[in-house]
């Protein structure tokens, strides 16, 4: 049997392996970050797929959303509408084109 109890290593050596190790942590973060990126694509791609089953729960979210705005400490709120909703307001009354 043969123990090694210390090494003496070349200050460029040092740097080498520190930098191995510094590149081999940047590449695992990079793969942990895809593979939540990837997850999060899953998951919009799933509710995507349900929203469009059932369009009644756009506008639950909808409305969600507009919860949540209002609880927050802004001064303008944006409603977005229908075209056909903004036209209909748009005509003279009286007119029926």
């Amino acid at each position: 049997n043969v123990e090694i109890k210390h090494v003496d290593l070349d200050e460029s050596m040092i740097r080498a392996i520190a930098k191995q190790a510094e590149a081999e942590r940047v590449r695992r973060a990079k793969v942990i970050h895809a593979e939540g990126e990837f997850e999060a694509a899953e998951q919009l791609l799933n509710a995507a797929k349900k929203l469009a089953e059932q369009p009644q729960a756009i506008q639950l979210r909808y409305l969600q959303t507009l919860t949540e705005i209002a609880g927050e400490k802004s001064s303008t709120i944006v409603f977005p509408l229908p075209m056909d909703i903004l036209q209909a307001i748009n005509k003279p009354v009286g007119n029926n084109n």
